[in-house]
Order: C-alpha cells, then structure tokens, then sequence
C-alpha cells in the first residue's frame, strides 16, 4: 500500500499550538488554584465495507476501511474569568481495494476566553483542523472513506480586547484580531491566509432606556499566498428605539472603504432599517432590509424554543473569502440535558461533538454548510431554517440551507441547496434507532469549473447504537449514497456498512 504523507504539514505544526495558546494559555490567566480541568481519553474505530470506494460512475470497487483514533476532550471547570474547551483526534487510516492507502488525520475544535484585568482585559482564542471538499463536482465522501478530494485545512484566531464602562453613558470596546487559515497543498484552489483586524465600538449605556445607539469602525486586511491582498475598511452608525417592552426599531448608516479585484464596485455608502420582537424569553425575531455598494440587503434571525422543541431561522448578505466562511459555517448541535431536578432542558448552538455534560441526548442542531475550497472575494447570502423537537421516545429534526456565492472578480454565482431530515427513536435507556435523510442540489456554472453541472446527492441512512457501558458506546449504520448529475460520468450509486466503537476513559 501507498503511504501517503499526513496533509498539511504547515497546519500540523502551526494550528494545534494556536488551538494549545488559545486554550491552554489562556487558562493560566487565572489563578491555578480557581481553575479545575475536566480531561477525559478516548478511543473509537471502525470498520467500513463499501461497494464503490471511489464513487466511480463506471468502474465501481469493494473496498474495506480501518481507522483508529486516539483523542481526548479538555473542559475548565470552576472558573468565571476563564472558559475553555478543547477535543482532540489523530485518525488512523488504512485502505483496501481501489486506490490502496495510508493516511493519518488530525481534527481540532479549540475555544478559550479569558478575563485577564477585572472588568477591563479579555482575550478569546480558537483554533480548527478538519478535511473539507476541495470541488463540489469530486467525491463527497469523508476522508477516511476517500480522500481524493479531501484536504487538511486549518484556522486559527487570537483576539485579545479592551472593554470599559464609561459610567452610565456608553460602552466601549477596542478589539485586535490576528487569525488566518493554512491550507493542505491538495487545496490548489485555496490560498493560506493571515489576516490582521481592528475594531471599535461606542454603544450607549444603561442611561439610556428606550433610545440606544452606537458607533462602529472595522478594519480587515488579509495577505494571501498568491500574493493578492484583500482590505475591508467600514465606519457606520446606529439607533434604536423601543416603542414597547417587547417590539423596538433601528437603523443604521454607514460607508465602506474596500480594496479587492472586482469588475463592480467595492466601496460605497450603506443604510439600512429594521424591527425586533421578542413576545417572550423563548421567542424573538429581528429583520431589516438596506442596501450596501454591491446591492440590496436584507437580513433576518428568528428563533423559538419550548420545553421540548427548538425553531430557528436566518439569511445573511455580505462580502466574504473562504477564510472568513470557514469560520461561520460550522456544525452547531442542539442537545437535551437534565437540570438539577432531571428535568429536560435545550442547549443550543454547541460547537463540539461530544455532549455538554454526561446524561445529555443531541437534539438536532445546524448542520454544517457545504462548499468547496475557492479562493477570491464573494458575496454571500446564506439561508438557514431548522427545527428539532421531541416527542416521548422519538426525537425529530429538519434542516434547510441555501448558500450562494457571487465571485466578484469574474461575477458568477454558485448557488448549492440542502434539505437533511433525522430521526432518532429511543427503543430502550441504552438502545436507539436513527434514520437520515439529506437531499443536496449544486450548481456549478462553466465560468467556474468550464462545464455546467447541476449535480444532485442523496443520502439516505440508517442505523443502531447501544450503550454497552457508561463510557462505551457502538453503532451500526447502513448507508446509501446516490449522485445524479447532467454530466454523465459524475454520478454513480454507492452503499457502505459502518461497524463503530467508542470509548472513553
């Protein structure tokens, strides 16, 4: 078998100690004797049989697929002033059949903040590692299935910030950003980034009642690998006024100073106006529609939440790279976690795999968006809609997500849709059945990528996991993948068996 080196060799050695300073070190702003660490080993594999190991449309192959990984979760306990968490693994992966290989895979999911001078010093940190699709017209399969389109990307970001009370007037925050991402040399398409940022903010104090107002500055200039250079540079005010304790208003002006290859317009002036409504603790709604240089805007986040479900919704318009989308992209999970008195409570938008504290069941969540490494400026609109909710034994969730991305140096959108479905049905305390469904349509027009494609992908999953132990879990899952696509040799018909186990220490 082929060896193949693990991808990236610059996000090994960088990454992981960005994601080691901005957990680690941080921590250490506190008193050692106020924190507490909650470290907990572990160790899953599995073994995956295929029928088309490299999603071939005409030359299907059986495949069997071993992965080991060590890892381990990292969480501060018992401190205000400092938060941290970090979970950690190095797959191991070795492959027969097809295109015979060898691969190891580091993923990282590292968040930290840190009071550092009371009520005056903060820094928040955090750092990725994981393999994202190179093209949305290769393989969609994971990694450790194929990873012909598959690379190493890492972010990172440091972000130390100034926040002081100024009396009863006004708020003010001075925040400096460094961050950046590093890309496997698979990614030909993407670039490695470093990116410096300053911003400020004025925002009116608790003298204020039902007016409030602020004022914000941004500055963002990224270098690139390739040699270009992005800056985004904008100034803007705002005010808001409630006209009742639960429905308020605001508006804001602004103007933008941007430098990128474009054939339209980079910089201009903006405005916008919008409305709140929060009827309730568990409800709330926020709109507005404005225009900015490229165009038109609009904006919208919605929430609901009841005892056992939780209803969210929302659509964003901006000028973005990858770098900055990577970053807002991710998978957040919804979980269901017993209270103090084991009653069940919602905790929402949690960014690890692994539940908040023992005892809790996911609960739905925003799955992550999908898209492909490419480099240059676009603008992004991005709609989200979801709901999870929970029914005795049975626990339901629905997600929809369109993402569209106008490149501005060429102006030619990709555009790529998802509608996911899951069920999980809890036959006994340690015994639940799931099933998965997730319909995904890509445009991807010839300006792009030299064809049209139109490609549509179904997965359709089903599966048992069990609880042998407190802290050893299996599953079995059974999966069939489907890709059609109006260029004849992209599609083909793959279906796999996966056989896990996890256990921690």
């Amino acid at each position: 078998m082929a060896n193949k080196p693990c991808a990236g060799a610059a996000a090994r050695r960088r990454v992981p100690a960005a994601g080691a300073f901005s957990v680690v070190a941080l921590a250490f702003a506190s008193p050692a004797h106020a924190l507490d660490w909650r470290f907990e080993p572990s160790l899953s594999a599995s073994a995956i049989y295929t029928d088309n190991i490299n999603q071939s449309s005409s030359n299907p192959q059986d495949g069997l697929i071993l992965s080991a990984t060590p890892g381990f979760t990292l969480q501060s306990k018992g401190s205000r002033r400092v938060q941290a968490s970090m979970q950690y693994g190095l797959s191991g992966v070795t492959r027969f059949g097809g295109n015979q290989s060898d691969n190891f895979y580091h993923n990282l999911t590292a968040v930290g903040k840190a009071e550092l001078a009371r009520d005056f010093l903060f820094i928040d940190g955090s750092a990725h590692i994981s393999q994202q699709l190179i093209s949305l017209l290769g393989s969609p399969a994971d990694a450790t299935v194929n990873n012909s389109n598959r690379a190493t990307v890492g972010t990172y970001s440091i972000s130390p910030y100034l926040q002081r009370r100024l009396g009863t007037f006004a708020n003010a925050q001075v925040r400096y950003t460094a961050s950046g991402a590093i890309f496997d040399n698979q990614a030909v398409n993407a670039n490695n980034s470093s990116v410096n940022a300053v911003t400020a903010g004025l925002a009116s104090g608790t003298r204020f009642d039902d007016l409030t107002w602020g004022l914000d500055y941004s500055l963002r200039k990224a270098d690139y690998r390739s040699g270009v250079s992005t800056t985004f540079e904008s100034a803007s005010a705002r005010l808001g006024y409630a006209l009742t304790r639960k429905f308020r208003v605001f508006g804001t002006v602004g103007h933008d100073w941007n430098d990128y290859p474009s054939l339209t317009a980079t910089s201009g002036a903006s405005y916008s106006a919008g409305f709140g409504w929060a009827p309730s603790r568990r409800t709330s709604v926020e709109a507005s529609a404005g225009k900015r240089y490229f165009g038109n805007t609009y904006s919208l986040s919605a929430r609901h939440r009841t005892r056992m479900s939780n209803w969210n919704a929302s659509y964003s318009e901006d000028a973005s790279d990858i770098t900055q989308f990577l970053f807002t992209s991710g998978t957040r999970y919804n979980y269901l976690c017993p209270d103090a008195q084991g009653n069940p409570q919602i905790i929402t938008d949690w960014p690890y795999s692994f539940p908040p504290s023992s005892g809790c069941l996911q609960f739905g969540g925003t799955p992550g968006l999908m898209f492909d490494l490419r480099s240059g400026v676009f603008i992004a609109r991005t709609a989200r809609a979801g709901v999870s909710w929970g029914i005795r034994k049975v626990t339901y969730s629905l997600n929809y997500s369109d993402s569209r991305r106008m490149f501005v140096a060429a102006n030619v959108e990709d555009r790529t849709q998802s509608l996911g479905a899951t069920a999980i049905y809890r036959m006994t305390p340690r015994t639940s059945l799931n099933g998965g469904l997730t319909l995904t349509r890509t445009h991807m027009p010839a300006e792009l990528v030299g064809t049209l494609h139109d490609d549509d992908l179904m997965i359709f999953s089903l599966g048992v996991s069990h609880s042998f132990a407190e802290k050893l879990d299996g599953a079995l899952i059974f999966r069939h993948i489907k890709r059609d696509s109006n260029v004849a040799t992209y599609g083909y018909d793959e279906n796999n068996l996966m056989a896990s186990v996890n256990m921690r220490f």
